[in-house]
């Protein structure tokens, strides 16, 4: 939601850090991020929490990787 609710509001995402206590916005407003970036009109519950389970798996994964990390490619791949 962190990164859905950044990337809506034209934040640039490359120095972004996922923080995992942090609480922000409300149930209804995290539902409607979701809603707007799944790709499926008028999705599931079960279409949902696989989008969620997927972006969350993908961003920990490039949080994770040096080859994502604007320390390290800031120069070359901005905004990647």
């Amino acid at each position: 939601f962190q990164y859905l609710k950044r990337f809506d509001q034209g934040h640039n995402l490359d120095t972004f850090c996922y923080k995992a206590h942090s609480v922000e916005g409300s149930p209804a407003e995290c539902l409607q991020h979701f809603l707007l970036h799944c790709g499926i009109t008028d999705p599931s519950w079960s279409e949902l929490r696989n989008f969620t389970w997927f972006l969350n798996v993908q961003l920990r994964d490039c949080e994770a990787s040096v080859f994502c990390s604007s320390d390290f490619v800031q120069d070359t791949l901005q905004g990647f």
